[in-house]
């Protein structure tokens, strides 16, 4: 029974959540036409929106811990759910990613990305999508910001493994700057599919940043391996255990 009830509130939260995108991202499109600014004013509203009506609906609280960047950073994240990005883009000053190219045709969603300075690389053509990105990036220096980049290419459930991809040591050899960490658990929370959410706290940790300057190969493994282990110790923290789970939910906590 309770977990019915928290099954329709969760139905409820994500149908109000997407009405809401759709209001504010009408509401701020005048005021973003002529000033970049209004992009982040958007934005930042509507993760925070996120974020507090998660709270109140499905009883799931979210943190940020450590310390955020203010600079212009590569941040290297663990994707689990859109809830990392909310909780990302809602303490960023100025973030930006690199997205799938299929998305800058979203209706007015592609648009915001675009503004925000976002930069879309086609998946599917390896070597050449990372040579285009760092095209699109060198040419979109002009706008400053912190460049998020997953570096697994694609949300990863909780208790599943895979490779950390070329992207993100080539754009940190590209770029010669820091590299802020971010670890997180929200999966455990919200799941890549599927409409249950369970209730708890769910958490996005920056971890001291990576210097610029390493080797490629010394980069990419104290990346993987910072991000990794910081993210197991927050799941354990949050009660996941692999035993059971299913894309991103451990069912030994469905009642809770």
């Amino acid at each position: 029974m309770r977990y019915a009830l928290q099954w329709v509130l969760s139905l409820l939260f994500i149908i109000q959540m997407y009405l809401a995108m759709a209001i504010l991202a009408i509401w701020f499109t005048p005021f973003a036409i002529f000033r970049r600014e209004a992009v982040f004013d958007a934005v930042h509203t509507y993760c925070r929106w996120v974020r507090t009506s998660a709270r109140v609906m499905v009883g799931l609280r979210s943190e940020i811990r450590g310390e955020v960047p203010q600079t212009e950073v590569l941040v290297a994240a663990k994707h689990q759910s859109f809830l990392d990005i909310i909780l990302m883009v809602s303490v960023l000053p100025r973030p930006k990613f690199i997205m799938k190219k299929e998305l800058k045709w979203a209706p007015i969603l592609g648009w915001y990305a675009l503004r925000m300075g976002c930069v879309p690389v086609d998946r599917g053509k390896r070597g050449q999508a990372v040579r285009q990105m760092l095209a699109d990036v060198r040419s979109g220096r002009q706008d400053p910001g912190q460049l998020i980049i997953y570096p697994q290419g694609t949300r990863v459930a909780p208790g599943v493994q895979r490779p950390y991809k070329a992207g993100a040591g080539a754009l940190y050899d590209e770029l010669g700057q820091d590299c802020v960490p971010v670890a997180t658990n929200v999966g455990v929370f919200w799941p890549r599919h599927g409409i249950y959410r369970r209730p708890g706290l769910a958490v996005v940790e920056f971890l001291p940043a990576i210097p610029a300057g390493l080797p490629r190969d010394v980069f990419v493994a104290r990346l993987e391996r910072e991000v990794e282990s910081a993210s197991d110790a927050l799941m354990a923290e949050a009660g996941f255990t692999s035993k059971g789970a299913t894309d991103g939910i451990d069912h030994e906590h469905r009642g809770a």
